[in-house]
């Protein structure tokens, strides 16, 4: 296995025993969300992400870290919301939950692999702060999507940015965990 497969197995395992955490803690309240909503999540966090990073300052205590797991978790939960039209009840239970949460993880780094194939790793020439900036784009770009009723002329759909969202927070992590 490559080392960028994985490292990014290893933060995809992270962000998945969270997930299990939380989903005993708390269920799948999250499902009551409108994808709409968990964007604007993901945005809090990448916006107190940028402020911490801009201002060198952090006053709540939780790192960066923490805040790009939960963009890796938010991006699954949201693209669940999205692609699961059939799924009638709010309440699933873990195995359901992880089952989804699998479909989808996998799903990304089937396409990180094939991206960073393409783009032959450039994204270890990146910074953080630009991964950053990249996750406020598309969360900016979801959200006039999502004020055009998810319709597009030319451009990739909400799950597409969601799915870029994931890979980049993956790769802030990768590079985080290698400083």
């Amino acid at each position: 296995m490559s080392q960028t497969n994985l490292e990014y197995t290893n933060i995809i395992n992270h962000c998945r025993d969270i997930f299990i955490k939380k989903t005993k803690d708390y269920g799948t309240a999250w499902r009551i969300l409108r994808p709409s909503s968990l964007t604007d999540q993901l945005f809090i966090k990448a916006q107190r992400i940028r402020t911490i990073q801009e201002s060198g300052e952090n006053k709540v205590g939780e790192d960066i870290q923490d805040e790009f797991l939960a963009i890796v978790n938010y991006c699954v939960m949201a693209i669940i919301q999205l692609k699961e039209h059939n799924l009638d009840k709010l309440d699933l239970n873990e195995n359901e939950a992880l089952t989804l949460y699998d479909k989808y993880a996998n799903e990304a780094f089937d396409l990180m692999a094939k991206k960073n194939h393409d783009y032959g790793e450039a994204w270890r020439d990146m910074r953080v702060s630009s991964l950053t900036d990249l996750i406020l784009v598309k969360i900016l770009r979801i959200k006039q999507i999502e004020d055009n009723q998810g319709k597009t002329i030319i451009s990739e759909g909400i799950d597409a940015n969601y799915f870029d969202m994931l890979n980049y927070a993956v790769f802030a992590l990768i590079h985080l965990s290698n400083d």
